[in-house]
């Protein structure tokens, strides 16, 4: 156990970081075609090939999910990781012809530090490529990737996974990239309002303070309308319908209500995607369910705060500081 969404057998993670840039692009791919569904809660969305997650849709199976900063000039971040498993024959087969099947998200760090002036074309697209080459069992966590640029209203924001086993014997694993127009910290203090949820100390082990400072009761925003945004993807090796991978993308939503406050704001184009590599089946469709949603949400809970817990601030003028820079022992 690696602690990873990539506990989850079938599924790599890679990440393509661009310093000078202060931004990048996470791709999450599958070794094999995967069920999938999605729930998008966000006032200010960005998003690509979200519509054929649909139950009602035709296509049931899709081959990697790319997540990038860089807000719309990212969108082609999908394309790069299309480019990438076109290279090596994956895709939804038409005739002779494949088609990589890769669902997109972005989130906006595009008034953080780093040069943004990048001419003509953005480079998401290249940088979508080099994520999907660099695609493995091991990845890295904090400032790094679709996280390099991200923040929260008080502290830098990053990349975060977890894992956990269910009771049914599944495993389940998330992956978030956390750019909240809210806060993940209680108040302005150290502690991580994910704190019940967290195994070990894999975010300080500081628990919750108590008493409950008075401030935390008060939604603290980032300023700029679609300025933020998390995304996160939660993945199982159970064998789920579109239906099942749709409600189970809607029950881990859970998990980011209680790592962040406040959520799913007019300000945050917040997506939970889902996805299923059926390595094995559900004995109880409907018990077994259940209790996948729940771990899904626990573990995308802890995924949160790790994300903001290993977070590292940027070394550019004017970046954000980091929860270890303030709180770090």
């Amino acid at each position: 156990m690696r602690n990873l969404i990539t506990d989850v057998h079938g599924v790599r993670v890679g990440h393509e970081t661009d310093l000078r840039l202060g931004s990048g692009v996470t791709a999450i791919v599958f070794e094999q075609p995967v069920v999938a569904g999605c729930d998008l809660r966000g006032g200010g969305p960005g998003t690509r090939e979200t519509d054929l997650l649909d139950p009602a849709a035709t296509v049931e199976h899709i081959d990697a999910i790319a997540f990038s900063g860089g807000s719309a000039f990212a969108l082609d971040a999908s394309a790069g990781v299309m480019a990438y498993l076109a290279e090596r024959g994956r895709g939804f087969k038409v005739g002779s012809a494949r088609v990589p099947i890769v669902p997109g998200a972005i989130l906006f760090d595009l008034l953080g530090p780093g040069e943004k002036a990048w001419g003509r074309y953005p480079p998401y697209r290249e940088l979508g490529y080099q994520a999907a080459a660099a695609a493995g069992l091991n990845f890295a966590l904090g400032s790094v990737g679709a996280g390099t640029g991200a923040t929260t209203e008080n502290l830098k924001g990053g990349i975060g996974s977890a894992s956990a086993h269910t009771p049914s014997g599944h495993m389940v694993g998330a992956l978030a990239a956390v750019n909240a127009a809210g806060r993940v910290t209680v108040g302005d203090g150290p502690h991580f309002w994910a704190a019940p949820f967290e195994v070990g100390a894999e975010f300080g082990g500081l628990g919750l303070p108590s008493p409950m400072p008075e401030e935390a009761r008060v939604p603290h925003l980032k300023g700029a309308a679609r300025a933020s945004t998390t995304l996160a993807v939660v993945a199982t090796d159970a064998t789920l319908t579109k239906p099942q991978a749709t409600r189970l993308a809607l029950m881990a939503g859970a998990g980011l209500a209680r790592a962040i406050f406040p959520l799913y704001t007019p300000l945050d184009g917040d997506i939970v995607f889902a996805a299923a590599t059926a390595r094995r089946p559900l004995a109880d469709p409907i018990g077994d369910l259940a209790r996948l949603g729940a771990a899904a949400a626990a573990c995308l809970t802890r995924a949160v705060a790790r994300a903001v817990y290993e977070a590292r601030a940027l070394k550019l003028p004017g970046a954000m500081p980091a929860w270890r820079d303030r709180f770090g022992r």
